[in-house]
């Protein structure tokens, strides 16, 4: 079912607030913005599933922004930070309470970053179609086909919430999901800073002068691109960004002479004043890559070591490594920093304190069975 006038959108909407949670997606695309263009919201009940036209002529979704914010159902989505961010920027409102499937897979062990599909096979034993994976969202109309496709990421859904949820009461991990869900009903991971663009780069020259560069470049096209809803890379790409903060043009020609930046003649007295004020950063507290190349290479048999404990721990006890402790972490351990999330709650009673104990010399890693198996044993 498709809905696509106002009154048919409040009259679901109304019903559903007295379901305990709805399952949630979209379909949208971003090919040719900056944001989101959103082209299909899909809700589904206990009961009933629909899909709900936000490009219908005359359609006001008043009462999904209402459905969303409504504190006494809770919204359930399948790694749902695209879909969030396009209701922050529609209604200007998180949804609350949220619960995230793919969150709560990690929690439980089912993976990394574990997909739809997957968690459909393994907890439902069924196979999704994605013949219609590759539709056009934004063209009109859509088929009987598209539409069933499109319902099955919010049907299939409600089982696998249900039975998730089930493990985490079970399992006494429904709070672990805490910090993970407070990300994603928090304003500002919705809010792109230009000053941080650069770290959606792949930076390998950490060097002051050429790093300054690069977050001088990354600011000015995220900017650029925001302003006028273009995609970052139809301003300049990676790769052009990456080359010019290395070659550091200094004229015109210069910049005419590098392989990638070539193209972007149209904005090169741009891109040459914003290397003329990317100085400046040189100074800037290292962060993010360059924290990385902090960590000495004596330290490096520590940083593998740490990597085992982690797996080893995250094996044992089922649960996602990226949830409990991210490389950036583990080297600002071995730094000496001690306010980390690895270290609090129960990401330290799985990792942390373990960590803390092997750095300090009480306990130590032994692998038996060829390697095939590890043990923590402490040291007298």
């Amino acid at each position: 079912m498709i809905i696509t006038t106002t009154q048919a959108l409040a009259d679901f909407c109304e019903s559903a607030k007295n379901s305990k949670f709805v399952t949630i997606d979209t379909e949208f695309i971003r090919e040719k913005t900056y944001f989101p263009q959103v082209c299909l919201v899909q809700i589904g009940t206990d009961d009933a599933a629909i899909a709900v036209d936000p490009l219908a002529v005359g359609i006001d979704l008043t009462a999904l922004g209402k459905l969303l914010a409504n504190p006494e159902v809770i919204k359930v989505f399948h790694a749902g930070r695209q879909d969030v961010e396009i209701f922050c920027q529609l209604f200007n409102e998180i949804p609350q309470p949220i619960f995230d499937s793919q969150i709560a897979a990690m929690v439980l062990g089912y993976g990394e970053q574990v997909g739809y599909e997957g968690l459909v096979s393994s907890i439902l034993g069924q196979n999704l179609d994605k013949s219609q994976r590759f539709t056009d969202w934004a063209r009109r109309p859509l088929t009987e086909k598209q539409l069933d496709y499109a319902l099955g990421d919010v049907t299939h859904l409600r089982k696998i919430y249900i039975r998730l949820a089930e493990e985490l009461e079970k399992t006494g991990r429904t709070e672990w999901m805490e910090k993970e869900i407070s990300i994603l009903t928090d304003p500002e991971t919705y809010i792109t800073h230009p000053e941080n663009a650069w770290k959606r780069l792949s930076v390998r020259n950490v060097k002051p002068a050429v790093l300054a560069r690069v977050k001088a470049l990354a600011a000015w096209r995220e900017e650029t691109a925001k302003n006028k809803n273009l995609p970052r890379s139809w301003v300049i790409s990676d790769e052009a960004i990456t080359e010019i903060a290395a070659g550091n043009p200094k004229t015109l020609e210069d910049l005419g002479r590098l392989r990638t930046a070539a193209k972007y003649k149209a904005n090169a007295e741009k891109l040459l004043r914003v290397l003329d004020g990317a100085e400046s950063l040189v100074e800037e507290k290292k962060s993010g890559a360059a924290g990385r190349e902090g960590v000495p290479k004596s330290l490096e048999p520590a940083r593998d070591l740490l990597r085992l404990l982690l797996k080893w721990q995250c094996q044992t006890h089922k649960v996602a490594p990226k949830l409990v402790a991210s490389g950036d972490e583990i080297d600002e351990l071995l730094l000496g920093e001690r306010e980390l999330s690895c270290l609090q709650g129960w990401r330290g009673e799985v990792f942390g304190q373990k960590a803390l104990e092997i750095l300090e010399g009480k306990l130590a890693i032994t692998l038996e069975s060829g390697g095939a198996k590890a043990r923590i044993i402490e040291l007298g």
